[in-house]
Formats: structure tokens, C-alpha cells, sequence
């Protein structure tokens, strides 16, 4: 039986508090255990919380809507990090042999506890997403055939972000000779877009400053007083948390112009700019192919899960960017367990089955509707050599009151990008003797 919503809500921040695991009650064996690695407490709450709910209620949506995933009944777990690497690591090792089967995937949301935990979930065949985050590197499931870097990887938002300033100005040849910085979250997450923007520097000319921000964020007028100075055309955000709304203000309080500042679809989000009242008119952000808004889906959650009683977050905040991002990164999850039902039948399935479904979903415009996700999301197709699947995205600004969508889609261009993860995760597999896979043999 499902507790009500209110006791749940009680009690997953009673258990947050204390730094427990939150549990729903298991009964049957015919459920398959997905654990939630979340943060509802600190400095990235703010933006974690959303996320989570989002992926709880969508999750809730197929139990209550469907009776489960081809009758699977979906038991989760929730585990609090608080972001950092070391608690999620030990959430890992707490939650990955739960169910009747084990974890069926593992989401850290942190490129940091994504790194920590690679070689781990290899080695115990449980598959890793990372969609929209991770290492860029493990779109080669080659070498990573547990990690899934889904619908983009940080090479890909580089590329994306940097096309977009191309266009502003009228082309790539006017980026030579342009001042590029790169104002980034000094962890795992905002270096990686480096390497990527250090290869589009040498390729378009243009002059690219990075600038670290020291966890967790709050401290960043050293870093505004030499964008100041240096006076570079644009500069691009890689923060989360607090990081992102602290940079608008302090933007703002040096009279850098919010409309040449240009986040990560992290950096892109209502809490990034609403504390930040009007400073925030004008920023940009990336998307993540979606935005904020309702689809068919929303109605189904509404219907389903909140008229029961069992919504996780207020009605008002359903259809917000990182709620979305929630439910859409819990579908796919749940649409690579179908995938892999369809092989290893409609039971509870191990990490290892569930790799196999992830790394043949194929989600068509069609199937892409029938889920109630028409206007969210392009088509999806992952394979052995590609565990990223499409690599487009858009850009948004902020009016003041929510977000516009102000350019075309963006494909990123894997000319540029598929060298750099060729080296990088070869390199990596070299590191750690591993014997890539031969993706032509793999079906």
C-alpha cells in the first residue's frame, strides 16, 4: 500500500534530517527496485529537490496509471547525498542490491559521484544515467557500456553554446579575435566542458578564460571583478545552486549585460533567476531540448497521482524546468526496463539486463507522443558506439516572469566532438587495461 502523501513527505524529511534512507514499504517480489540518489538539504537543494520530484511522481504515475512497467510494480528508495561525493558513493553501496533483482540504475544527478562511481557499477553491471551530465567521454559505450550520457553530454552544450554566439554575432568567422570566459562550478561538472571550448578556441580563434568558483558558490566577487576587467564578449555559466543565481546578481552588480551571459542547461532553471528579481532579465540559458511548460503527460500526473493524493511537490511547480527534467529522465529509465522486458521478459530485471535495454532504446516520434511527451523531446536512438543518442538543444531567455524560447535547435557537431571522446576515453581505457567492445558484434 502507498502511505499518503503528507506521512511520505514527513517522513522523507525526518529521514533527511537524520541522514537516513527513505523506504517504501516492499511487499511483493514482483517489483523492480530503482533508487533515487537526491538532495533536499544544503546549497543545492534548491535545484535538486524539483529534480527528485519530478522523478518520484512520474514513477508514482506508472504504478498508479499502469499497475507498474507491464505489471512490475516500481519500488523505489531515496537517499540523500546533499551532493556530496563521498555520501553518494556510500548511497550506492547501500541501495544497489535492494529488490528482488538489485538496482535496476543508478542516477547520482552529479558529475562528481558519476566519476566515483564508474569503475563501481561496472564492475557490479548496474547501468549508470547521466542524461545531460556525466562524463563526455562515455558516449563511447565501447569503452563505458554501463554509462548513458543521455540526450547530452557537456562536449555537446559546449558546442551548442558556442554555435549560439556564432549566430549571435554573424557567423564563426566573427568569433576570432572574441573574448570567451567560462565561469564554472570547480568540481568534476564544471571542468568538463573545458577541454571541448579549449578545441573550439583553436578552431574559431576566439580567446577563452576559464574562471573557477570554490563551492558552493556564494563567494564570486573576486571572479566579477575580472570579468570587469577583462571585458570578455560572453560569458558562459556552468553553476548549480546557489552558484547560478549568486552569478546574476553579482553580474549585475559589476553592469556585466545579462544578455551576454550564456548558462548551461543546468544554469537554466526558475531558481536560478528568480532570487535574483529583475537583474535576471536578458540571461540565457541552454536547454536541454525541453523547457518549462505542461504536456499531455502533466495531465496524466495530475489525474493519476496528485487527485490521490500523492503528488510530491506543490501543484503550482509541476511543468517548472527541473520538474520536467525529472520526469523526462524517469521515463527513459523506465522505457529502457521495457526494452529489456521485451528480450528477458516482463519480470523483475537485473542491472545487466536493464544495460541491455538502455543501450537499445529507440524512442520514436510516435512513441514519443503515445508517452505524452510531444513538444519535450526529439527522438532518441542509443546504440553500442553512441550511449548519448542525440545531441540537440536550444536556447532560452529569461523575461523576467519565465522563460522564451529564442532560437532554433542546435545539433552539436560530433565532427568536432567524436575525436576529442575518441582520445579521451581511449586514453581512459588504456588507464584502466580495459579491452573495448567491438560495437559491430553487439546487438
Amino acid at each position: 500500500m502507498q502511505m499518503p502523501s503528507i506521512a511520505r513527505n514527513a517522513l522523507i524529511l525526518a529521514a533527511v534530517m537524520s541522514g537516513a534512507v527513505v523506504s517504501a514499504p516492499a511487499s511483493a517480489q514482483n517489483e523492480q527496485f530503482i533508487p533515487i540518489l537526491s538532495y533536499r538539504t544544503g546549497p543545492y537543494a534548491v535545484n535538486g529537490a524539483p529534480y527528485a520530484n519530478g522523478v518520484i511522481d512520474y514513477y508514482n504515475l506508472i504504478n498508479e496509471r499502469d499497475g507498474g512497467i507491464n505489471d512490475v510494480k516500481i519500488l523505489i528508495e531515496e537517499c540523500e547525498t546533499g551532493y556530496a561525493t563521498d555520501k553518494g558513493v556510500e548511497c550506492y553501496e547501500r541501495l544497489k542490491s535492494k529488490g528482488p533483482t538489485g538496482a535496476a540504475f543508478i542516477n547520482p544527478l552529479s558529475t562528481g559521484i558519476t566519476f566515483a562511481l564508474t569503475e563501481k557499477t561496472a564492475a557490479d553491471k548496474i547501468p549508470i544515467i547521466t542524461m545531460g551530465y556525466g562524463r563526455a567521454d562515455s558516449k563511447n559505450g565501447a569503452v563505458f557500456p554501463y554509462n548513458f550520457p543521455m540526450l547530452g553530454t557537456y562536449w555537446s552544450a559546449a558546442d551548442i553554446a558556442i554555435q549560439h554566439v556564432a549566430k549571435e554575432l554573424g557567423g564563426f568567422d566573427k568569433l576570432k579575435g572574441k573574448k570567451i570566459s567560462l565561469l564554472y562550478h570547480d568540481s568534476p561538472y564544471g571542468k568538463e566542458p573545458i577541454p571541448m571550448l579549449q578545441v573550439l578556441a583553436q578552431k574559431y580563434g576566439f580567446e577563452f578564460t576559464p574562471i573557477p568558483v570554490t563551492h558552493p558558490g556564494v563567494e564570486q566577487k573576486s571572479q566579477w571583478l575580472a570579468i570587469r576587467q577583462n571585458r570578455p564578449d560572453y560569458v558562459l555559466v556552468w553553476g548549480w545552486g546557489v552558484m547560478n543565481s549568486t552569478a546574476v546578481k553579482e553580474a549585475a552588480a559589476v553592469a556585466y549585460p545579462r544578455e551576454k551571459m550564456i548558462g548551461v542547461w543546468w544554469s537554466g532553471a526558475e531558481p536560478d533567476v528568480t532570487p535574483a528579481g529583475d537583474q535576471a532579465i536578458g540571461y540565457k540559458s541552454l536547454m536541454l531540448q525541453h523547457g518549462a511548460g505542461r504536456f499531455p503527460v502533466h495531465a496524466d500526473i495530475e489525474k493519476y497521482v496528485y487527485a490521490k493524493g500523492k503528488g510530491s511537490t506543490e501543484p503550482g511547480k509541476v511543468g517548472e524546468v527541473l520538474y520536467n527534467r525529472g520526469i523526462v529522465n524517469a521515463m527513459l529509465g523506465v522505457e529502457g526496463i521495457r526494452k529489456a522486458q521485451e528480450k528477458f521478459g516482463q519480470k523483475p530485471l537485473t542491472g545487466e539486463q536493464v544495460r541491455w535495454g538502455l543501450e537499445n532504446l529507440n524512442l520514436s516520434e510516435a512513441r514519443i507522443k503515445e508517452l505524452g511527451f510531444e513538444g519535450m523531446l526529439k527522438p532518441i536512438r542509443i546504440s553500442c558506439s553512441d550511449h548519448e543518442g542525440t545531441r540537440d538543444g536550444r536556447v532560452q531567455q529569461w523575461d523576467g516572469k519565465s522563460w522564451k524560447i529564442i532560437s532554433d535547435w542546435y545539433t552539436a557537431d560530433e565532427a568536432l566532438i567524436d575525436p576529442l571522446v575518441r582520445e579521451v576515453s581511449m586514453k581512459y581505457a588504456a588507464d584502466k587495461k580495459i579491452q573495448p567492445r567491438e560495437c559491430s558484434k553487439e546487438s
